[in-house]
Order: C-alpha cells, then sequence, then structure tokens
C-alpha cells in the first residue's frame, strides 16, 4: 500500500439518469485531475426518485450505472466505488437490491455488496421511509478487496453505518479503508452523520470515505451533504459542505499504522 489521494463526491442527484451520470462523469474528472486515484460515488448515484419510479427503471439503470462504472475506471485509469443503485432481483419484480460496486482500474469488477441494513424510519421532520417495500435486503456480509497499491478496501451503504458489528466484521478482515456512501437524510444528518463516521474510523481505526448526496432531490426529498475522508484518528480531512463537488485527501499506510501503534484498541478486545 502506498501513500494516495482519494476523493469522496458529492451529488444532487435527480430522478433523471443520464443527467445524474453527466454529473458525475463531470465531478469524476475534476477529482482525477486533483490527482484522486480512489474515487467514491454516492449512493442512488445514478437515479434519486420516487421508490416505484427507481423499481420500474432498476434494469435499466442498473445495466447503464454498471457499464458507467467500468468505462470510467477504465477512462482515467482509477479504482471506483458505485456507491448504491438498484439491481432486479430475478423472479421478484416488486424488489431490487441497492448494490455498491468496486471497479479497478482496468475496468474489472472486484468486489460488489448487496445492502442489508434498510431504511425503514419514521422521521421526526415528517418524512417516512420504507425502503424494505421496495428494495430486497442482503443476506451476506461485505468482504473486503485486497488492492496492493491502494490497501484494503471494504464498502458498506448509508443506514449500515449505524451497526458497527458490520464495520468490526471489516476489521478482522484487516480492513485499511470503509466506504460509507449514503444519501443520508437532512434531519438526521445534521445530528448524526459526522459523529457517526468518526466513530466507525476510531473504533476501527481505518480512513472513511463517505461519499454523499446533498440538497433537494424530489418533492420534500432533502439530504444532508457533509461528503467526508475522516483518518483513523477520528480527524476530518476534507467536508464537502452542502454543494455538489468532492471531499479530497491522502490515505497514508504510514497514517493508519502510527494510530494503531499509538490506540492498539483492536489488540485489546475482550468479547470477541
Amino acid at each position: 500500500m502506498k501513500p494516495y489521494l482519494a476523493a469522496a463526491i458529492q451529488m444532487t442527484s435527480k430522478p433523471d439518469l443520464d443527467k445524474n451520470l453527466a454529473q458525475a462523469e463531470e465531478l469524476i474528472e475534476l477529482a482525477v485531475r486533483r490527482g484522486a486515484e480512489l474515487i467514491g460515488l454516492p449512493e442512488n448515484f445514478a437515479f434519486l426518485g420516487k421508490e416505484e419510479d427507481k423499481l420500474s427503471k432498476a434494469l435499466e439503470i442498473s445495466q447503464t450505472a454498471d457499464k458507467f462504472l467500468k468505462t470510467m475506471a477504465q477512462r482515467f485509469q482509477i479504482t471506483i466505488v458505485g456507491g448504491g443503485f438498484p439491481v432486479p432481483v430475478e423472479g421478484d419484480t416488486k424488489k431490487a437490491y441497492n448494490t455498491a460496486v468496486l471497479v479497478d482500474f482496468t475496468g474489472k469488477e472486484v468486489s460488489r455488496y448487496q445492502k442489508v441494513h434498510l431504511f425503514d424510519v419514521d422521521v421526526p421532520d415528517g418524512n417516512t421511509y420504507q425502503e424494505s417495500s421496495t428494495v430486497m435486503p442482503g443476506t451476506d456480509l461485505p468482504t473486503i478487496y485486497n488492492s496492493q497499491d491502494l490497501g484494503n478496501l471494504g464498502l458498506s451503504i448509508c443506514y449500515d453505518v449505524r451497526f458497527p458489528e458490520l464495520y468490526r466484521h471489516l476489521s478482522d478482515q484487516g480492513v485499511d479503508v470503509l466506504f460509507v456512501p449514503a444519501a443520508f437524510t437532512a434531519f438526521t444528518g445534521k445530528d448524526h452523520w459526522q459523529v457517526l463516521l468518526q466513530a466507525r474510523a476510531i473504533e476501527n481505526t481505518c480512513y472513511v470515505i463517505a461519499p454523499a448526496q446533498t440538497g433537494n432531490h424530489y418533492a420534500r426529498r432533502f439530504t444532508h451533504g457533509h461528503a467526508a475522508i475522516i483518518d483513523p484518528w477520528g480527524m476530518i480531512l476534507d467536508d464537502a459542505g452542502q454543494q455538489p463537488g468532492m471531499a479530497l485527501a491522502e490515505i497514508n499506510p504510514n497514517r493508519i499504522k502510527q494510530v494503531r501503534q499509538q490506540m492498539p484498541s483492536l489488540q485489546h478486545r475482550v468479547f470477541v
């Protein structure tokens, strides 16, 4: 593993596949020009609209997003995470998997994760979310991808960040960089987003790369923004604020080693 720059992209995706991918490509190119070798796109980067609309277009979104990620990886010679898009469930027209995909610089898919924790919540701002109405939960814990240059990379999606056991599972596999692509609600994000990301970084002494959605997407659907990259000590290295753009920061293996020596909490675990 070498030191390198990573980018957590921040978007305001809409119910328009072509426009969303055009925005994503523009931000990816900007990140590459700034030196990023590892880039993460947020949850719902390809389409953020009503659940029933996303489900009806799931096959098109899935195929187009998959091809897009591989094209971007090859064109720009980057490793890229597509933070979450619907993939149809075979034999079930009423549900899709919320899927994150990791593609290496050759355009090869090297890791795939289906979101296991679904966001079924009545938020105090008056919005109700019932992700399970159109999403099939995954049944497998994520695995790490060992990139010789970029370290051990682990995937998760949005609501997963509230379940530390998933990240401990990745930590047990030797993860160096945790991805938390999200479309975090504006109401919950203002209180919980940053502190949860910092907690996952601190307790696992890992970098956290958290691409995000921001702003108004349709009707009353608002997201929090603040895509971030956080170091193993919990320090926020960069925060994208509330406008489309990115967080950009160095991922450094020496920093991981330093923090794990200073705070060897992973070695002090009693209940394993």
